[in-house]
Parts: structure tokens; C-alpha cells; sequence
């Protein structure tokens, strides 16, 4: 057990501060390299690498919590090792072994223990897979080579000062991704989002933008949405147009474990706009965990939440989530994995 006072106490803006060493894996001659432990630097790749042309990446974001014991646990392990070969496979880049993957992430968890903060911090970590081909003739084939690596940052708490309900703009028209990249996490999904939220933000003044192309719900930039009341949850069901968030998932089974209906299915704005007269409505995502929203803004006119606050159902939730993560609680689905 590592001695959590030497955790980093002071920690920067999430995602600007890193981890000292990182998991490397090459591919090439139709295989994987051995994987290897490397000092976090800069990268050396071609100028004509198939990822920097042709958009050959995906990643996956995922945590370590330090428990209130100090025993390091990552949360949701081999579902982001299953949905990073996924994307892979989407994406047609080189599909890293899942034994492989998953040790790769543990290593560098291990290498960097004393830089997991104490809750409500927690090392993020970012597997990312690209490629690496020097060919910019290959706009229609897959990359020979590529690059695999394990990145680590330690985060604080997503809530600076408490939980404050979000505001967020609905966008009815333009889609958040193409369909078929939707359930593939990829930065080209965040790209096509980002000017979209850039001009929601400028014009109304929210934090994220939900994507309801034609009135059908689906998520936003990058968190699942959640309509929350005492004993209820209600979410768009998975079709493949957005991502399966593993924190979305997560919820949802504790939901479950405590009685509340869990119903998965198609949502309309109209339902989102109903649902707020008396429900809560809260983001789901792995930096945040259950982010409450306060004000929703449709077609222009402002819709408020419930009373506008932080409900009782998203606190109580999110609660207990963070509360199987750092080992508040017995975890009776298996979903942390201890590092020593």
C-alpha cells in the first residue's frame, strides 16, 4: 500500500498535468512488439503518418481511485479494454491483444501510484491508439504500423466548490457525429461537436450542447444524458449513433440495485421538455460522474429544470457510484481492480 500523503495535493487544471512514466507498444510486420515502460516525452512520428492525414485514432478515458483504505483501484478496467478494441476494429487500425491492453494500463497505473491524488481526486487514464504508417497515399487503406501508449493524469474534483447545475443549449438539427463513427470513440467525433458547443456558448452562454438531430435525443459532446426522479431513470436507448458510456452503464445497474425502474428508449425534446416540469436531468461521463443541469435552452427559450437546482435523485446517485470507487462500499458487480 503506497502512502497517500505523498499523493500530488495541488494539481492543475484537468488533463494540463501528467504522470511521470507511460506503457508503450509498437505494431509492425503484422504484429505487436513487446510492450515497454517509458519516461512520459514527446513522440517521434513521421510527418507523413497515416494518423495525421487520414484520422486513424481512437482512445479511451478511465480512472484510478484512491480508496479510502489507500488502496488504488481502477474503475471499469476490462470494459474500457473491450471498448478500446472495438474502435479499433471500427476505425481498421491494428487490434491490441485484450491480455496485453489490460496489463498495459495496470503497469502504468503501478508506475505511477504516488501520483494518484486522494479522493475526490484520481488518476485519469488515457490508453490511445493511432496510426503510424508513412504512407500519404493510403487515403484508402488501413495503416501498417502503429502506435499504442498509456497516459496518466491526475485530476482533481471534477466540481470545484460543489456541484452547480449545468446549462445546457439542445441542438434539433445538426447531428454530433456521423452515424456509423457514433459508438467509436474517436477525436474526430469531438472535433465535429466542438464548433457546434464553440457557437452554442458564444450565443447563450452554456457549458455543453445535447445533439437531438430532428428531436431525437442522443447525448452531448461527450457525456450521456440521464432523467432522473425518486424511483425512476430514463435514458436514450444504445443504436449505435452515440457511445455506450461505461459510466452511463454503471449508474444505470446501481439504479437498479436500489430499486429505482431503469427504462432505456427513444427520447424526444418534447419528453426532455415534459420530463423537466417535475424531473431532474443530469450528464453522465467519466471526468464528472453525474453533473446536474439547471437550465436547458430549445429553439432559443430558456427551460428550466425542476426548481433549477442540484436534485436529491442525481446527488444521491452520483453518490453512490464515487462511493464504490473509493471503496465507501462493498462493490458487488466487480468493478474496480486493485493496483499494489
Amino acid at each position: 500500500m503506497n502512502d497517500p500523503a505523498s499523493a500530488t495535493t495541488q494539481i492543475p487544471a484537468f488533463g494540463t498535468a501528467f504522470g511521470e512514466m507511460m506503457a508503450v507498444a509498437r505494431f509492425a510486420h503484422d504484429g505487436w512488439d513487446e510492450p515497454t515502460l517509458e519516461t512520459v516525452a514527446p513522440l517521434s512520428m513521421h510527418p507523413a503518418a497515416h494518423v495525421l492525414h487520414y484520422g486513424s485514432a481512437c482512445f479511451e478515458g478511465l480512472k484510478a481511485h484512491r480508496g479510502i483504505d489507500g488502496v488504488v483501484r481502477i474503475f471499469r478496467l476490462d470494459r474500457h479494454v473491450s471498448r478500446l478494441r472495438s474502435s479499433a476494429e471500427r476505425l481498421c487500425l491494428p487490434v491490441p491483444p485484450e491480455t496485453m491492453l489490460r496489463q498495459m494500463i495496470i503497469d502504468t497505473v503501478h508506475e505511477n501510484l504516488h501520483m494518484v491524488p486522494d479522493a475526490p481526486g484520481s488518476l485519469y487514464i488515457r490508453p490511445t491508439l493511432v496510426g503510424t504508417a508513412p504512407n500519404i497515399g493510403a487515403a484508402g487503406s488501413p495503416t501498417s504500423e502503429a502506435l499504442l501508449f498509456i497516459l496518466t493524469s491526475p485530476v482533481g474534483d471534477y466540481f470545484t466548490g460543489g456541484m452547480s447545475p449545468l446549462r445546457i443549449a439542445v441542438e434539433t438539427n445538426r447531428p454530433r457525429t456521423t452515424p456509423q463513427f457514433g459508438a467509436v470513440k474517436t477525436g474526430a467525433n469531438y472535433a465535429m461537436a466542438l464548433g457546434t458547443t464553440m457557437e452554442a456558448r458564444k450565443r447563450h452562454g452554456v457549458a455543453q450542447v445535447l445533439f437531438a438531430p430532428g428531436g431525437h435525443v442522443q447525448e452531448t459532446g461527450a457525456s450521456n444524458i440521464l432523467l432522473l426522479s425518486a424511483d425512476r431513470v430514463l435514458t436514450p436507448a444504445l443504436d449505435g449513433s452515440f457511445l455506450e458510456g461505461v459510466t452511463r452503464g454503471s449508474l444505470l445497474s446501481l439504479a437498479a440495485d436500489r430499486g429505482m425502474q431503469v427504462e432505456e428508449r427513444s427520447l424526444t425534446t418534447d419528453d426532455l421538455v415534459e420530463w423537466c416540469r417535475e424531473g431532474e436531468v443530469a450528464l453522465a461521463g467519466t471526468a464528472a460522474i453525474l453533473a446536474p443541469v439547471g437550465t436547458l435552452v430549445i429553439d432559443d427559450k430558456e427551460v428550466m429544470v425542476g426548481d433549477g437546482g442540484v436534485g436529491p435523485a442525481t446527488r444521491a446517485l452520483r453518490q453512490a457510484l464515487v462511493d464504490v470507487q473509493v471503496a465507501r462500499t462493498d462493490d458487488p458487480h466487480d468493478w474496480t481492480y486493485p493496483v499494489d
